[in-house]
């Protein structure tokens, strides 16, 4: 009986064994069709190791080894990730990314100042909150560094827009897509901070009207940060904006009076608040249109429908577009 339970223990160890070969042949087809994928020159580069366990164990294997650090961003082109199945994209986190602009062509788009901008992507791949610390010298700003703990479906995606010159200066002035994502983050102390990532109602501004796009090319511009709850929301209490009580129905002796220190938690309200970004062209290709580069992003956190005083968010990572 006892051989017979070492046989059958070996036997499920070498099916396990080829069920890992058989994902990574799986995938292995769709990623030679593509040119060589080079790693990113940011904090999410892809590392040589990572690209060993990617074709050891398959991709899906691979970014779910990844996935308990900073998120990890894919250094895929558009027609790479048009090349994959559905199969094969699920459960690896690539829905998650931007593309890169595919190497190879001209790197300069003429422009006719009636442009406009589709497919555009932001991937933060670093998230700090900007925190007062009192120092020697007094209180300073800082960024603290923190860890996403939301799934992976925080990336803006089918953004478009148009592109004008408006004012003697090219203007980007987003129109539709995913442009909100509610994304939560942890501070090392282990509080977490939620905010809506977003680029609502952004007018992006070149500082001057140039005649096509090139490296080096910078826009920035402010946007709104609708609130992270809408009207509907009831807080553990049953306060809400549009509905729900209009005290905490725990502390009744609070409904004559006194309630002052509780008047922001009983009297929800709907915040839009201010945010900024600045993008920079690094890579463009005149042929397939693409554009992309870096971007810094700051935006207030949630306000909790307006209790509690918002945190200063702080993102960087890249973004990609399309030029018609």
């Amino acid at each position: 009986v006892v051989g017979s339970h070492h046989r059958f223990s070996n036997t499920l160890v070498v099916f396990a064994m080829l069920s890992v070969a058989a994902s990574a042949t799986a995938y292995m087809p769709a990623v030679s069709q593509g040119r060589a994928v080079a790693g990113r020159t940011s904090s999410a580069s892809m590392t040589e190791s990572w690209q060993t366990k990617a074709q050891v164990v398959g991709l899906a294997a691979a970014l779910a080894l990844g996935s308990a650090t900073q998120a990890q961003a894919g250094p895929f082109t558009r027609s790479e990730i048009a090349s994959l199945t559905y199969e094969q994209v699920k459960g690896t986190g690539l829905a998650n990314t931007c593309p890169t602009v595919e190497g190879g062509g001209k790197t300069s788009i003429k422009l006719n100042g009636k442009n406009k901008i589709d497919e555009f992507c932001l991937e933060p791949t670093t998230f700090q909150v900007l925190e007062d610390k009192l120092t020697k010298a007094g209180v300073v700003t800082e960024a603290v560094n923190t860890k996403v703990t939301t799934r992976q479906t925080y990336v803006l995606t089918g953004i478009e827009g148009d592109l004008i010159s408006k004012d003697g200066k090219l203007t980007f002035i987003e129109k539709d897509g995913i442009d909100y994502a509610p994304t939560t983050v942890q501070l090392p102390g282990g509080e977490r901070v939620p905010f809506l990532f977003t680029v609502k109602n952004l007018v992006a501004k070149a500082d001057s009207s140039p005649s096509s796009i090139e490296p080096g090319l910078k826009l920035a511009g402010n946007f709104k940060v609708p609130s992270y709850r809408t009207g509907l929301f009831l807080d553990p209490k049953g306060r809400g904006t549009t509905t729900g009580y209009d005290q905490a129905i725990a502390l009744p002796a609070l409904q004559a009076g006194g309630d002052e220190s509780l008047f922001n938690e009983n009297n929800k309200k709907f915040d839009v608040l201010g945010g900024s970004i600045e993008l920079k062209v690094t890579d463009v290709n005149e042929e397939l249109g693409e554009i992309g580069g870096v971007f810094v992003h700051k935006q207030p956190s949630d306000t909790d429908l307006g209790s509690k005083a918002p945190k200063e968010l702080l993102l960087k990572g890249n973004w990609f577009a399309t030029v018609q």
